[in-house]
């Protein structure tokens, strides 16, 4: 069991925005798991944790690049974190993130894979090196993602870019598409889901893509609030499955309700396109990276105070 100190408090109370005494209770509960504390204020209505747990802000920047291959296209995005954002707004950064974004167009596989690949006579890795050496600053090629259609379109969108640089930002969104008919069509639809999978941070694109462990982790939360309300199994049964139905309707890709036209979801959008074009499409895949997402940054500490006020130690 690990001992509730004043950190462990803090670090709880950023993650779900819920009051200091009640993270203490929950991480009481819970032996001090931060996740199943996180579960147990969840289940007691007490969080909105779901929503805010990866909201972790880190710096640096999202470069995305594409181009077409004949009937086709290939896309990739990028993440190259730094400490600072002053660092993001260097040009030398922004240029090598632009770079190494479009070097990522040829290579298939993940982020080592990226690392290891040919560039300017040395390797992404050793180019991400030379930048710290030059800039004086920590730095990271994190993540990465491609996809490769023909025929097909992949639709790109950047949020919160750059002014005058399209292609950098915090959040890179790409969105894969397959099928005949007109690439610029395809590309247009591509480009309006992935701003809507800007908004929205899907966690699949179908229901049978999702991890069933996080299905089964909203299935014990919504059994644990149904039993709490006191209604018979059978209704509290029927509760949890009307619950995971709308799970997925917040999750799914497809399933989601169009941000800019909420009465179709995205399967129907596509479904709209295809007759459109008069031939079958589909979405393939997609990829969203929003900067810093999940990167715990250093932080001024305020462990005293909590202490103070929870009696927890430190």
């Amino acid at each position: 069991m690990a001992e509730v100190t004043a950190t462990l408090v803090k670090a709880l109370r950023e993650k779900s925005g819920v009051g200091m005494m009640d993270c203490k209770k929950a991480l009481q509960e819970t032996g001090g798991d931060m996740e199943a504390a996180i579960d147990w204020l969840r289940a007691k209505g007490l969080s909105k944790a779901a929503k805010k747990a990866d909201r972790i802000a880190a710096e640096g920047i999202v470069a995305v690049a594409s181009r077409v291959d004949g009937r086709g296209m290939t896309a990739a995005v990028i993440e190259l974190n730094a400490e600072t954002d002053f660092v993001a707004r260097n040009e030398g950064f922004q240029a090598a993130a632009r770079s190494i974004a479009k070097a990522a167009l040829d290579v298939q596989g993940d982020v080592e894979a990226l690392r290891a690949a040919p560039f300017e006579g040395a390797t992404v890795g050793d180019a991400v090196t030379h930048l710290v050496a030059t800039i004086g600053e920590n730095m990271v090629l994190r993540r990465s993602a491609r996809f490769s259609v023909s025929p097909g379109a992949i639709g790109v969108y950047v949020h919160g870019a750059l002014a005058g640089a399209p292609d950098l930002g915090r959040i890179g969104v790409l969105v894969a598409i397959e099928g005949e008919g007109d690439q610029e069509t395809l590309r247009e639809l591509g480009r309006n889901i992935a701003l809507h999978a800007a908004a929205t941070a899907p966690l699949s694109l179908s229901v049978e893509d999702l991890d069933p462990a996080a299905v089964e982790r909203e299935r014990a939360i919504f059994t644990e609030q149904s039993i709490a309300s006191g209604k018979p199994p059978s209704v509290a049964e029927k509760m949890v499955e009307g619950r995971i139905r709308k799970f997925y309707e917040e999750a799914v890709l497809l399933k989601q309700a169009y941000v800019r036209d909420p009465a179709i979801t995205i399967e129907g959008l596509v479904a709209q396109t295809a007759k459109q074009l008069g031939s079958p499409i589909k979405v393939i895949g997609f990829a969203r990276i929003a900067l810093g997402e999940g990167v715990e940054k250093e932080s001024s500490d305020f462990a005293a105070d909590v202490a103070a006020m929870t009696g927890a130690t430190t």
